[in-house]
């Protein structure tokens, strides 16, 4: 009775409709579109799931299971640079709004002779408090109580009383792709009134787990990620800066648990209220977050693959690798068997994070600056945390998309790369002054590259439509959502 009390709960929160995304930007990928110098597609992944089933002797999703993925690729001067962003997903009429981020570069090493693919992945907001016990001061560990923020547009009124706003929806806008002289790039996502579940989670290595119980849903007015991609041949360097926005929380239900029964309490910028609007008290969410000492984080994971080599990772002269390394005053450096630097996770140039405070200044102009607090954590705590399932299964496709590029490479990144187990690091990004206000920060990767002035194309492409599915492989998380909801 309880788990299906619990059940019918996250049921409810997970099936309500939000925007479906439009038909009519649905785009076709077609191999040749890998010779060119670059664009930018929206695909349905499961229109090249179901060609795929009919063509393997597979089950095929359901024609009304639809998984839009926005795809920005830029080919020039020996990088190729593959970026995936998860729009929605949409089952009879049921929408989720996931923002999975992932973006990948394929290039030479300095010396010519190494071929890298490195992948970096958005996998989620992660929210803690820490304890007495804590391990790392500011930053979420084994010993905290952590919060999995699971990002999910769904709209709550009809469940959660008069005091949740009847247009509660979450929206995606697509920042388009830009160049002005091929070596500097611009595009991004931005999802808008954002609506998140919490579940308490262990990143204990020895005992992963989540209590099934979800303790709270919050509503974002906003998460966006802004990437910027600067080549430069005369250096040899490609610099990605990540800009994230994670947006000012704008309403809290907090979920306790008698027994077996929820009881909602809902915060917003004016107080606290019942589910039927009744105001309790006037602790407003901020208000509330710093009470109860509540702080934000990012978790993201990287992952590098030298063709014929091995590779290692270090801060300094520390092994970063399944290691809980204080990184926020350094880089993390990736480096080939034989010692030469082929990628850079720089947390040190930009270190620290901007906060606008809603409360003292409604405009959100005014910011304060505080310094972030970064670390490598253990692989497993993550890895093998059934929660984070959806997440890290779109990064163990990264390498997928590389199948037709050159097979040599994806046969040795397949390996290393489809198991999180083998992860080459997960990291952390806490930000330890919060209180619930939008958070401005943009760490930076550097790639070591052998460039060319010239823009290159790659290999012949496969031309079997089917080879296609590598590519929006990176949706398959979509499918472990909607499989999720069914068993539930």
């Amino acid at each position: 009775m309880q788990k299906s009390r619990i059940a019918t709960l996250t049921l409810i929160i997970m099936l309500l409709s939000v925007n479906v995304f439009p038909a009519s930007a649905v785009d076709t990928l077609v191999p040749s579109d890998f010779k060119l110098k670059s664009w930018s597609k929206t695909i349905d992944f499961f229109d090249y799931a179901r060609l795929y089933a009919a063509q393997n002797n597979k089950t095929s999703p359901p024609s009304d299971w639809h998984a839009y993925l926005y795809l920005n690729y830029v080919n020039f001067s020996g990088i190729r640079m593959l970026y995936a962003g998860l729009s929605n997903i949409t089952m009879n009429q049921t929408s989720l709004s996931v923002p999975l981020q992932t973006f990948m570069m394929h290039y030479k090493s300095k010396d010519g002779l190494k071929d890298v693919i490195t992948g970096t992945s958005f996998v989620m907001l992660l929210a803690f408090n820490e304890t007495d016990n804590t391990i790392f001061q500011k930053s979420p560990d084994r010993n905290d109580t952590l919060y999995a923020s699971f990002s999910l547009g769904c709209n709550l009124s009809q469940y959660f009383g008069d005091s949740t706003p009847p247009g509660l929806s979450s929206k995606t806008k697509i920042i388009p792709l830009t160049t002005t002289n091929n070596l500097t790039w611009t595009w991004g996502m931005k999802y808008t009134n954002l609506t998140a579940i919490w579940w308490k989670t262990s990143i204990d290595p020895n005992n992963p787990n989540r209590d099934p119980r979800p303790i709270a849903i919050t509503r974002y007015d906003e998460l966006t990620f802004v990437y910027n991609l600067t080549i430069n041949p005369t250096t040899g360097k490609a610099t990605m800066n990540i800009d994230y926005t994670i947006g000012k929380m704008t309403d809290l239900w907090v979920i306790g648990w008698i027994i077996i029964f929820p009881v909602v309490f809902h915060y917003n910028a004016t107080g606290c209220y019942t589910p039927k609007g009744v105001k309790i008290s006037n602790e407003n969410v901020y208000r509330f977050l710093q009470n109860q000492g509540i702080k934000m984080s990012i978790v993201q994971f990287q992952s590098t693959v030298v063709l014929d080599h091995s590779a290692y990772y270090r801060s300094g002269s520390v092994n970063v690798t399944d290691n809980e390394v204080f990184v926020d005053n350094s880089k993390i450096s990736t480096f080939a068997n034989d010692g030469e630097r082929i990628f850079d996770a720089d947390f040190s140039s930009k270190r620290s994070y901007k906060l606008f405070n809603y409360t003292d200044d409604p405009t959100e102009e005014e910011f304060a600056t505080y310094n972030t607090t970064t670390r490598t954590c253990k692989i497993a705590g993550f890895a093998r945390n059934p929660i984070f399932q959806v997440h890290t299964s779109l990064m163990r496709l990264i390498p997928l998309v590389v199948a037709h590029m050159d097979p040599a490479l994806y046969q040795q990144a397949k390996d290393h790369l489809l198991d999180m187990s083998y992860a080459d690091y997960f990291y952390v990004i806490a930000y330890p002054v919060y209180g619930g206000y939008r958070i401005v920060h943009d760490p930076t990767y550097t790639a070591y590259c052998s460039l060319t002035q010239e823009g290159q194309t790659l290999p012949t492409a496969s031309p079997f439509l089917k080879d296609l599915v590598v590519i929006a492989g990176l949706a398959v998380a979509a499918a472990i959502v909607i499989v999720i909801i069914r068993r539930r």
